[in-house]
C-alpha cells in the first residue's frame, strides 16, 4: 500500500513539471514593469529634489541680501538655482533646468524690510526612454520657496 502511494504520488509531479516555468513567464513582466515603475518615479523625485535645493537656495540668497553691502542681482540668484554657485560655471543640477522662464522671482528686489521673496521654478520631466516608447505624457514639476526677507 505504501508503494501504491508514492507511484501514485510520482504521477502528479509528473503532470506538473512544467507549471513553474509557466508561471514564472506569467509574472516576470509585471515584476518587471513593477520595477521599472519604481525606477523611473525615482528618477522623477530625485529631479525634483535637485529643483527644490536650487530653488531654495536662490530664495535664501535673495532673502539675506542687502545691496546696500553687497551687489546682489537675480542673475547671481538665477546662477545659484540653475549651476549651485554665484558664477553659473559647472554642470547644471539639472540637464533641462536652465531657461530664464524656468524661474522667476515674484518679488520686487530688494523688498521691503518687512516683505519677503518668493522664487518659483518648475521643468518638464520627459523620462526615461521607456516612457517616450510607451508615449505617456510629460510631467509638468514645479515648486516654489518664500523666505522673509533679512538683508544681512
Amino acid at each position: 500500500m505504501k508503494g501504491q502511494q508514492s507511484d501514485s504520488h510520482w504521477g502528479r509531479l509528473q503532470g506538473q513539471q512544467g507549471t513553474v516555468m509557466v508561471e514564472t513567464l506569467v509574472v516576470i513582466p509585471f515584476v518587471l514593469v513593477f520595477a521599472l515603475g519604481i525606477l523611473e518615479f525615482g528618477a522623477l523625485f530625485w529631479e525634483r529634489q535637485l529643483m527644490q535645493g536650487g530653488v531654495r537656495d536662490a530664495a535664501r540668497y535673495l532673502s539675506r541680501c542687502n545691496p546696500a553691502f553687497s551687489s546682489c542681482s537675480i542673475t547671481v540668484a538665477r546662477n545659484i538655482a540653475f549651476y549651485g554657485n554665484p558664477t553659473g560655471t559647472g554642470a547644471l543640477r539639472l540637464a533641462d533646468w536652465h531657461r530664464d522662464d524656468q524661474l522667476t522671482v515674484s518679488a520686487p528686489f530688494p523688498p521691503a524690510t518687512t516683505g519677503s521673496v518668493t522664487v518659483t521654478g518648475s521643468f518638464t520631466y520627459q523620462g526615461s526612454p521607456l516612457v517616450s516608447a510607451l508615449r505617456l505624457p510629460p510631467i509638468l514639476v514645479s515648486y516654489a520657496s518664500t523666505q522673509r526677507y533679512i538683508g544681512w
